[in-house]
């Protein structure tokens, strides 16, 4: 939360939780956050205190209880205790994800464990994060999905989205339009859209032209192509849309329950594939600007404590 040219943090309530004293900060992940102290990064934990780490030319941010550290031209881990999990070692080494993180070597990538072990041989051009759905994977040419160590091959298919946490489905592109597949690499909804958005609540946002409407499982348009733009529905039912250059948010049924009145943007502490869901509600919570202030609204459209700031990021664990 920025106060002057300083941040801090804010809890849930809107009531400081580590008052506004650093240059820059980023989210809270794992318990600790990076904050910058005169010029140097750091960790602290929410007491403000500062996690002890071993010396290294960058330091990257927490993710489900590991971070990266980069020495020289490797990167390796480190734990929640500051301690070195494997010194540093590869090429490249991506964020966490459902316990699993790429890992580049020789110029191929693999999948390794928080403990450092490797679970996925380095052995692909492409790679997506971890998913036990189903991993995007490229093979010389060829995309496709990796499943349970298994590469199954899409021939045709130009391009493939990481899956979405509440969806068994996930789009691909052939050509230049855009369908869905399943976790077995069969087309489930043909492509037929020109752009399209992740599945949750049973809803996908598409668009076959300028606008914006969502469609249904079976493939069907059930909210009509009303927005200039539209983003995938929260797990509280709602989901942002925007009317000319104004976001609102719509519930499953398609009526506006908040008005056309805010702007939203991801937050700068977000990893990509969290991007889509992190623009609408949170745990039931929205980061919003409107007019010229930034705030958290909940489901009634009532900031967070009754507050409004300069700016704010979106909440991180």
């Amino acid at each position: 939360m920025l106060r002057g040219d300083l941040w801090g943090f804010v809890d849930g309530t809107g009531n400081w939780l580590i008052q506004p004293r650093y240059k820059r900060v980023k989210g809270f992940d794992s318990g600790y956050a990076m904050v910058l102290d005169g010029d140097t990064w750091k960790y602290v934990d929410k007491a403000d205190k500062t996690l002890p780490v071993p010396p290294a030319e960058k330091y990257y941010d927490f993710q489900e209880g590991v971070a990266l550290y980069k020495t020289g031209d490797k990167v390796g881990m480190l734990g929640t205790d500051g301690k070195p999990i494997i010194e540093p070692t590869y090429q490249e080494i991506k964020d966490f994800h459902n316990g699993q993180a790429k890992f580049e070597q020789n110029g191929k990538w693999g999948m390794l464990d928080k403990q450092g072990k490797v679970t996925i041989p380095a052995e692909y051009d492409k790679l997506s994060s971890y998913d036990p759905k189903g991993m995007v994977a490229t093979r010389g040419e060829t995309n496709g999905l990796l499943v349970k160590g298994e590469f199954k091959p899409l021939p045709g298919v130009d391009k493939i989205w990481e899956f979405h946490d509440s969806s068994d489905l996930t789009y691909a592109m052939k050509g230049d339009s855009w369908g869905f597949i399943n976790t077995k690499g069969e087309w489930v909804i043909q492509p037929q859209w020109k752009k399209v958005r992740a599945f949750n609540k049973g809803l996908a946002p598409v668009s076959s032209g300028d606008l914006w409407g969502y469609i249904n499982m079976e493939g069907k348009l059930v909210i009509p192509f009303n927005y200039a733009d539209a983003e995938v529905f929260g797990d509280n039912g709602l989901a942002p849309v925007k009317v000319n250059k104004l976001w609102g948010f719509i519930n499953t049924s398609g009526v506006m329950v908040l008005p056309a009145e805010y702007v939203i943007s991801v937050g700068a502490t977000l990893n990509f594939k969290s991007m889509l869901a992190d623009k609408g509600f949170i745990d039931g919570v929205a980061r919003v600007r409107k007019g010229k202030d930034w705030g958290y609204i909940n489901e009634k459209g009532e900031p967070i404590g009754g507050h409004w700031y300069q700016n704010a990021e979106v909440f991180s664990k």
